[in-house]
């Protein structure tokens, strides 16, 4: 099986306006095994982003490396594919168009067309293929930014919070059709959220994050059969462990925003 991700002492620095040092990442090392479910958890601004956007090959390390199966992340591919918090669809495309495009972009529509068709059908959007970004809704236009992620057939889906903007019923309803595309096309997959029921109902493990600069402070397998019922009593006990690990970890003011 392919999609294994290896994080190897990684550190990641910006530089302010004013000349001053961030670090980002501060020596982070962690394994994803092939075809698992991750999630990414930890205070507002600790860095998961720029650890999901170093695994897509977007901003480097300044030391350590990132590997996917055995070979160093040294730029963007389309083994990685990264889904935004914010669809960024076109407007001026339809969505069979929103779709295909990256197909299109490096030459492979001819060959790969049909597989436009499968994964609209794939995300309920069959019938709206002909349909512009503006006539639906925010839950439907991140359904077609998965579908147009999802048909370069990547080896790894990186979710940057894709489900942070929706409603609740409408984040339920993606999170199950996530966790539908991930058995069918038993890929890897890492996602940013900030919703610790959501990282327990969806993954295999959950990676908590300390406040920057960065460094995993525990990593928890989830040990649950699926589907999962988000009110038994082991789900709510992994909640309690998590939340304490935030509060620890990042001096948690707001555990709400974390529910």
């Amino acid at each position: 099986m392919v999609g294994q991700i290896r994080i190897d002492n990684v550190q990641k620095k910006f530089i302010n306006p004013d000349g001053s040092e961030v670090v980002a990442l501060n020596d982070l090392s962690f394994t994803v095994k092939p075809g698992s479910f991750v999630s990414l958890i930890g205070p507002s601004g600790c860095g998961k982003t720029t650890l999901l956007r170093a695994i897509a090959g977007l901003n480097l390390p300044d030391r350590g490396g990132i590997y996917l199966d055995g070979e160093k992340i040294t730029k963007a591919g389309a083994d990685r594919g990264y889904a935004f918090q914010q669809a960024n669809l076109f407007p001026w495309l339809n969505i069979r168009n929103n779709v295909a495009f990256g197909l299109k972009a490096r030459g492979e529509y001819k060959e790969k067309k049909e597989d436009v068709d499968q994964f609209l059908e794939l995300v309920g959007l069959k019938d709206f293929a002909k349909s512009y970004p503006h006539q639906l809704s925010g839950g439907m236009c991140q359904r077609a930014a998965l579908a147009r992620v999802l048909v370069g057939h990547p080896k790894v889906l990186l979710l940057d919070e894709p489900l942070g903007a929706l409603d609740a019923f409408t984040r339920m309803n993606m999170q199950d059709m996530i966790m539908d595309l991930w058995k069918k096309h038993n890929m890897t997959m890492i996602m940013v959220t900030h919703d610790v029921d959501e990282a327990i109902y969806l993954s295999d493990q959950v990676v908590v994050m300390s406040a920057r600069p960065a460094k995993v402070e525990q990593v928890i397998n989830i040990d649950l059969s699926r589907p999962r019922k988000r009110g038994q009593d082991v789900f709510m006990n992994y909640r309690k462990e998590i939340l304490e690990i935030l509060n620890f970890a990042g001096n948690l003011q707001d555990p709400d925003y974390y529910l």
